[in-house]
């Protein structure tokens, strides 16, 4: 068992007592009750635990702990501003009416967000290309899709700050 310090939303998180081979999904979830990130297959292909590792999207059901020491790590609770101001991505998915079950949306909304920090003027094509894995059981892509470029537009607007 080994102690762990994290950078999780910009905040150091000291993890006591855990095996090296945890997934960080559960240390998120379970150690640090950050449950906005979701389990859904835990062999790292619906998405629906996707976090951002050093700017990345990543499978947190599939990565050790000890692989992110010394990493940035962003979680959909980090998303928004610290006054609470909702990220632009955040805001199109209210207005565009997204969520259904809502299950997987942090992890469509953490790939999104990657991609327009990526590319912020991103086609349908390149939407398609960065959501690939990211798998909505309610079938709301063709609203993921439209925010995403509302989020694009909100951000150009405001100079590509969220």
């Amino acid at each position: 068992m080994t102690d762990f310090q994290l950078n999780i939303n910009g905040k150091l998180q000291v993890v006591n007592d855990v095996e090296d081979s945890t997934p960080l999904l559960w240390i998120l979830r379970d150690t640090l009750g950050m449950v906005g990130t979701k389990y859904g297959c835990g062999i790292a292909l619906c998405g629906a635990c996707t976090i951002h590792l050093d700017g990345i999207p990543v499978r947190s059901c599939s990565i050790s702990v000890s692989a992110v020491v010394d990493k940035k790590i962003r979680t959909i609770e980090g998303l928004a501003s610290e006054d609470g101001t909702l990220h632009a991505l955040q805001q199109a998915w209210v207005v565009s009416d997204v969520s259904q079950c809502g299950y997987c949306q942090a992890g469509q909304l953490m790939s999104a967000t990657a991609l327009l920090d990526k590319n912020p003027k991103p086609s349908d094509s390149d939407i398609d290309d960065a959501m690939q894995g990211n798998y909505c059981r309610c079938g709301t892509y063709k609203r993921i899709k439209a925010a995403i470029h509302i989020a694009a537009n909100s951000l150009a607007e405001r100079g590509g700050e969220s």
